[in-house]
């Protein structure tokens, strides 16, 4: 059974390698070198990852090299999108809250005008 990208994202490590091949694409070797996880620990990851469509593999010399596949995140994406909503409109009200004090403390802090 396929796990959900929402699962396969759940495990911390899988969102450091995918970070580090968002940078350029690694081997094995070089994903446990930055990661600091064993050699069978990181293939298990990259399982996983490449049984999401996350990561693709393939053959450079001697070596297995992962690259990412963004694709998959677009349902991520698709799910974060209200919450953009909700965070631009609540960051929008805070605004114009915090511009609203603003000007009524400015206002209090000068000095009253004499006849």
């Amino acid at each position: 059974m396929r796990s959900s990208i929402f699962e396969v994202m759940a495990e911390p490590n899988r969102r450091r390698i995918l970070d580090l091949l968002r940078e350029r694409e690694r081997s094995v070797g070089e994903l446990v070198k930055e990661t600091r996880l064993s050699q069978p620990g990181i293939s298990k990851h990259l399982r996983v990852l490449r049984e999401a469509g996350l990561v693709e593999v393939r053959q450079k010399g001697q070596k297995r090299v992962y690259h990412l596949r963004a694709e998959p995140l677009v349902e991520i994406d698709n799910w974060l999108e209200p919450y953009r909503r909700f965070w631009s409109e609540n960051l929008d009200a805070l605004e114009k809250h915090l511009n609203g004090k603003d000007k009524h403390s400015t206002d209090a802090a000068l000095p009253e005008k004499k006849g």
